[in-house]
């Protein structure tokens, strides 16, 4: 792995692990969604760090080049952050349509009682 990827690495790392302790402290995001933040962060850390283990992982799993691990791992990253989003999401979606139901009952209790 070349000298510039590892400083790209660590630098855009840094930056992700910052910004999400930042959000975390003005309470603009929760401490358990920042979670796999911080852990890709530092997985990202240590995959710079580290570049030989690097090397030696994408060369048993048969990888042309290191970079082309990291980028694995940094979309493996991404779409376990998207499906955990994804689920958020419908629970959320459920609950709207939970709480539509209840409304209209509740209107419809009312409309009931005038109507009598």
């Amino acid at each position: 792995m070349t000298i510039t990827l590892r400083i790209i690495l660590i630098i855009c790392s840094l930056i992700s692990f910052i910004l999400c302790i930042k959000r975390v402290k003005q309470s603009k995001m929760r401490i358990a969604d920042s979670i796999i933040w911080v852990i890709g962060s530092f997985i990202l850390i240590l995959m710079s760090i580290f570049s030989y283990g690097v090397e030696w992982i994408s060369n048993k799993l048969g990888f042309m080049a290191p970079v082309n691990f990291v980028f694995l791992v940094v979309i493996g990253f991404l779409l376990i952050e998207t499906f955990i989003s994804n689920i958020k999401v419908s629970m959320l979606n459920e609950k709207v349509k939970n709480l539509n139901h209840y409304i209209a009952l509740k209107e419809y209790g009312k409309k009931e009682n005038i109507n009598e």
